[in-house]
């Protein structure tokens, strides 16, 4: 805020003042954007009823504190789901699975995994009657200082 009140007050116009202002306001963006998400496209395997499969993985790292799976069909109706957290542990604060008619159902997690640790077993809504469009994950690193975590999602039809 200093900085845009030195440009207001010793610019020559106010147009110098704006280019100022716009240039400093969309390295800050730059920023926040470069950190805010990553997403992941993912197609899980077929299999047999009662296994768990793979779903996707996504890396976790200190610059980001949300990621994103999209599921592509057609094995993508799961009952449950789980996570396993691999190379470092990690605070899963929740995520949001949206369904393929759009609604979303937002899961609480608060769990530390250890690394090498798991999630426990989470039941999704509305069995056989909505696939897995889309997971994101919102967690926390703070204080983990062993890298990037990996985090692989499995699902059970």
């Amino acid at each position: 805020m200093k900085m845009v009140a030195w440009l207001t007050r010793t610019a020559v116009g106010t147009r110098t003042a704006a280019v100022a202002l716009t240039v400093m306001l969309a390295v800050a963006l730059a920023g926040f954007a470069g950190s805010a998400s990553a997403q992941k496209v993912v197609q899980p395997k077929g299999g047999s009823p009662g296994e768990w499969r793979l779903i996707g993985q996504t890396h976790a790292d200190h610059a980001a504190d949300h990621d994103t799976i999209i599921v592509k069909g057609p094995f993508d109706n799961f009952r449950k789901i789980k996570f396993k957290v691999t190379d470092a542990p990690l605070n899963m604060q929740h995520m949001v699975v949206t369904y393929d008619n759009g609604a979303p159902d937002k899961i609480d997690i608060r769990q530390n995994i250890p690394q090498g640790g798991e999630s426990r077993v989470i039941d999704m809504r509305g069995v056989g009657k909505r696939s897995i469009r889309k997971i994101d994950f919102w967690y926390d690193t703070k204080g983990f200082l062993k890298g990037k975590a990996d985090v692989t999602v499995f699902g059970m039809k």
